[in-house]
């Protein structure tokens, strides 16, 4: 079961790191937060496998997009009534270094622009990233034959452990 094992892990390993990469390249790493709470696991049963992959609750909407009330994209997600709060904007709006001002250059407060960046997001909606989907599916084209290779190295493991424990009497 061991040869099983390595592949699943391999296999989180990859996706993992290609989706942290994807999200970092794309710019949506502000935080940190995401990219942080990104984690998988794989267990080889006997007779089946089982693989989990978590992380924090929005990175599903920044992965697979969100439909605005005007812009429509392929994802079971869309807004209908409600825009999401402007105070969620706050913390990022100050991560990105967005200040704004007004016509004399003096600093504003980010209550109008944080309204703005809603009712943007509300209206546009967010366009699919596939940061983690992408790495998933390209992995599980390989998945399959990989996984078999494996089967038979644990197949041929038993095998050999038997012969010994037989010859061994």
């Amino acid at each position: 079961m061991n040869n099983r094992q390595e592949v699943l892990d391999r296999f989180i390993k990859h996706v993992v790191s290609q989706a942290k990469r994807n999200l970092t390249t794309s710019g949506k790493n502000a935080s940190k937060k995401l990219y942080n709470s990104i984690q998988g696991e794989a267990k080889a049963f006997p007779n089946s496998i089982g693989i989990y992959f978590d992380m924090e609750d929005y990175g599903f909407f920044q992965d697979k997009g969100v439909s605005g009330i005007k812009k429509k994209y392929n994802t079971p997600f869309s807004y209908k009534t409600k825009m999401p709060p402007p105070s969620a904007f706050d913390k990022w709006t100050i991560r990105r270094g967005i200040a704004p001002r007004n016509t004399k250059g003096q600093f504003q407060t980010r209550k109008g622009l944080n309204f703005a960046i809603a009712r943007s997001i509300f209206e546009k909606g967010i366009k699919p990233s596939l940061f983690f989907t992408k790495p998933f599916e390209a992995a599980f084209k390989k998945f399959p034959d990989e996984m078999i290779e494996s089967y038979g190295f644990d197949v041929v493991d038993l095998f050999d452990s038997i012969m010994k424990q037989n010859f061994k009497k």
